[in-house]
């Protein structure tokens, strides 16, 4: 390849650029959420919801994430054809089957259920490790001064934990910048997928370097930030 393919590739994969970023933030803004809240329901006294939790964290952690996106996406196209072939009625028939399958956003939808669903599991298993590393004796010496169980966790918990876990959840942001590449077995337009149309059309492997540059320079940018983020926090000692 020479300079002026090389600018060519480069630019190529800056237009799908957006792709990779939309999902690594959709999946960053509801999979934080949503971990939060299976941490809650991980330490739930009720035991059903806690094993249901527990189940879901195991299967989520113990299974290839590309494995989820391929079983995800294709769920709604076989629930379609066995509706078909066995005359299903319904509600929820009519509206499975009022699903645009081949549109670009029934693709998006369904990586990012698969994302977050997974990331999920491991920011719980995060969350969980900095709740239970906080000593019993805070809550109870809040309890002392008068505060509330909502108001002991917002001003007391809440900001150590956050300490604690932020080493952790940096790992698990680079993983996931790098993880976006996975969307690319179901046919999502994003930098891995177009490197590798460029790879085979040129006949080399250097777009592939290329995306991976895309990929070092965007895990740059995360660690800085976390970097950032870590020394604010640095008063929490």
């Amino acid at each position: 390849m020479d300079w002026e393919s090389i600018k060519k590739v480069t630019g190529i994969l800056f237009d799908y650029l957006p792709n990779t970023l939309k999902l690594f933030a959709f999946t960053l803004a509801f999979a934080i959420p949503v971990g939060m809240l299976v941490t809650m329901l991980k330490k739930c006294r009720f035991k059903p919801v806690s094993w249901l939790t527990n189940l879901y964290i195991l299967i989520m952690r113990g299974t290839p994430l590309m494995l989820q996106i391929i079983a995800i996406y294709y769920a709604i196209p076989m629930l379609k054809a066995s509706f078909s072939k066995n005359g299903t009625t319904g509600a929820f028939a009519s509206f499975i089957n009022g699903i645009d399958t081949r549109s670009d956003s029934y693709m998006f939808t369904a990586l990012c259920v698969a994302f977050v669903l997974n990331y999920a599991a491991y920011f719980a298993e995060i969350f969980r490790g900095g709740v239970d590393s906080i000593p019993k004796g805070q809550y109870e010496a809040a309890s002392m001064l008068g505060m509330t169980r909502m108001q002991t966790f917002f001003r007391i918990i809440l900001p150590q934990v956050t300490k604690r876990v932020i080493p952790a959840t940096s790992n698990e942001v680079i993983t996931l910048v790098k993880d976006t590449s996975l969307a690319n077995i179901i046919a999502y337009a994003e930098i891995t997928m177009k490197a590798k149309q460029q790879m085979n059309y040129y006949s080399s492997i250097l777009p592939l370097f290329i995306a991976g540059l895309f990929y070092f320079v965007l895990n740059a940018i995360v660690t800085v930030v976390f970097a950032v983020i870590e020394k604010k926090f640095n008063y929490y000692r």
